[in-house]
């Protein structure tokens, strides 16, 4: 067999491959007698039919089937030959096979790329500590006084106004015809001035009394969340029943209760302050981590794999089609799909794929290991992560091998970015301080 390779670039190659006439022949003549042993021809006995019958039939599906084992046999050998270390599947477009003659083949493959030894010390990093200010806390508290709010009819009655709350119902029509988006509604809550239909629909609920009936149009605007009715004339019929406003209760001791069984206030805010230091703990390894991998990005310069990086989307769009399903949504709904995220989303891919090609040339390197003891501390940090007995995880990975490898390969990858931070002078700063708002997206979670 004869292989000689071509260069794409330095992640792609085509080897060019041609099977000898002798091997070819062998082949076609094994799968030609083989066929006559069994073949069930009118007029012949099994066992009995001529070669050239046989092939004047059949032709067409052994040469198929011979070409098949020729390719996946000498492209083995090939690789053995070559010394490549191909990632994905080869791309192969097979030629007809003639029935004398070399059998001759082009398979285009990726490989991994050969990465230089990584210039890790020296590195400009800071890291930014974020205190917990008072600020913080006391937004934490009021989105818990917010959550345990209350509702009550407002006494005596007034006309509606801006953040009050509504019981209304509600149908919209479309050139006097009833429109499906705006579909008859009954004892709908709404809170005035946050926009749950549209701005335009709030004002002009403002000023209405409870027991008033009221027609107006409202014009979406074109960009409005519901496709349907964007750029939409929408003629509404409504119906006040009620006007209430919020009541906030008192931030104390029985808020804190209520919160998750806490003794006192002051516990509460012990716990949001540890939430929120370790929010912040977690952001300051994020950054730091970025650091470091921008600028081993920028010294190494080495060529990625398509199949690699497609791989790394894959497992993106994944993940957010799982995330959107635990929410009972899908793609569509929320207008997106598999190829728009895919191209949103392929530069993160491609660093992704990257700093796990940078840190595993560090392993092999710096020659890092994993000791049992290292393995048996991780699994029992798994296994109280997911409050699950250490033994299950260990079932898990017992049968699933690869799976354990994966595992295993990600405990070497962290101590591989230790050993860059611990490499390296690292200058701590004090962020600048925050407002409340920047902070009250996060979640706290303040159940023990």
């Amino acid at each position: 067999m004869q292989v000689s390779v071509e260069d794409i670039n330095s992640v792609k190659k085509t080897l060019h491959i041609e099977i000898p006439e002798a091997d070819v022949t062998r082949e076609l003549d094994k799968a030609y007698n083989e066929l006559k042993k069994k073949a069930k021809v009118k007029g012949f006995r099994p066992g009995k039919v001529p070669r050239s019958v046989v092939v004047r039939l059949f032709k067409k599906d052994v040469h198929a089937d011979v070409t098949s084992k020729l390719i996946q046999s000498s492209f083995l050998d090939a690789l053995k030959e070559t010394d490549l270390k191909v990632v994905g599947t080869p791309q192969v477009d097979p030629p007809e096979l003639e029935d004398t003659g070399p059998y001759k083949y082009d398979a285009t493959v990726e490989i991994s790329p050969e990465i230089e030894d990584i210039a890790y010390k020296g590195l400009n990093l800071k890291r930014t500590n974020y205190p917990v200010s008072d600020a913080e806390i006391d937004a934490q508290l009021k989105m818990l006084q917010k959550n345990f709010a209350r509702q009550e009819k407002v006494e005596p009655p007034r006309p509606a106004q801006a953040d009050d709350f509504v019981l209304i119902d509600y149908e919209g029509f479309k050139d006097g015809q009833p429109f499906e988006d705006t579909s008859k509604t009954e004892n709908f809550n709404l809170q005035l001035g946050k926009g749950t239909i549209s701005k335009d629909f709030d004002d002009q609920l403002i000023g209405m009394q409870p027991g008033e009936n009221k027609e107006f149009t409202v014009k979406f605007p074109t960009d409005y969340f519901n496709s349907n009715l964007a750029d939409l004339e929408i003629s509404f019929q409504v119906t006040l029943h009620d006007v209430m406003e919020e009541i906030l209760p008192p931030i104390d001791d029985v808020l804190a209760k209520k919160a998750g069984q806490y003794e006192s206030l002051d516990d509460l805010k012990k716990v949001i302050t540890e939430n929120l230091a370790q929010g912040y703990a977690k952001r300051t390894d994020q950054e730091l981590n970025e650091q470091i991998f921008t600028q081993l990005i920028d010294k190494s310069d080495f060529e990625v794999p398509d199949t690699m990086v497609e791989m790394e989307l894959e497992g993106i769009v994944n993940e957010a089609e799982r995330s959107f399903s635990y929410r009972n949504m899908t793609l569509e709904e929320m207008g997106l799909s598999r190829e728009s995220i895919s191209e949103k989303y392929r530069d993160t891919a491609l660093k992704q794929v990257k700093r796990h090609l940078i840190l595993g040339k560090m392993i092999e390197q710096e020659k890092l290991t994993l000791s049992d003891e290292e393995l048996e501390e991780a699994l029992n940090d798994m296994a109280a992560s997911f409050n699950q007995p250490v033994e299950e995880i260990k079932k898990f990975y017992d049968q699933n091998a690869d799976k354990l490898d994966y595992f295993k390969h990600t405990i070497l990858e962290k101590k591989a970015i230790k050993l860059i931070i611990d490499s390296n002078q690292i200058e701590d700063v004090e962020a600048q301080q925050e407002a409340p708002e920047a902070v009250e997206s996060g979640e706290i979670t303040t159940e023990k």
